[in-house]
């Protein structure tokens, strides 16, 4: 079974070198008009649009990987393979598949923190009134008086 997976990783990697590097996740061609969202319809329109800008910039983020680095990443977190299958597919030992992982990781947090790092810091800034609001709210709970 192994050789047959082997040559469907090989074909996978064939045919994303022949199209183009950036394809958009929500793309308006679908199969029997079905379009395939991971979202489900519980979530409010603000989730949903949230979900897609997130897997747009996480999209972006892994397609920025290396080739080396993004097959092994796809292979182990997101089709779910062994450290030992992924490296037999490959014709990789086991410790080079991890290396090649810790690399992938470390290389899509730089991205991700690039990408976001700057409105991250905004979502957690001091908010003098709201702090006060709760300071406030944590000694009554308490007993003590407030100043």
């Amino acid at each position: 079974m192994t050789w047959l997976t082997r040559i469907a990783v090989h074909e996978a990697i064939v045919r994303s070198r022949k199209r183009s590097r950036f394809q958009s996740i929500d793309s308006s061609e679908s199969s029997n008009g079905e379009t395939m969202n991971p979202a489900t319809s519980e979530r409010s329109p603000e989730q949903q649009i949230y979900d897609r800008e997130l897997s747009v910039v996480i999209e972006r983020a892994v397609l920025s990987l290396p080739d080396e680095y993004r097959i092994v990443f796809m292979l182990r977190d997101v089709e779910g393979m062994s450290t030992e299958e992924t490296a037999q597919c490959l014709n990789l030992t086991q410790e080079n598949v991890k290396v090649r992982l810790h690399r992938a990781h470390g290389k899509l947090r730089k991205e991700l923190y690039s990408a976001v790092g700057a409105t991250t810091a905004r979502c957690f800034q001091f908010h003098a009134v709201r702090c006060d609001r709760v300071v406030n709210g944590v000694f009554e709970s308490l007993g003590e008086p407030t100043s």
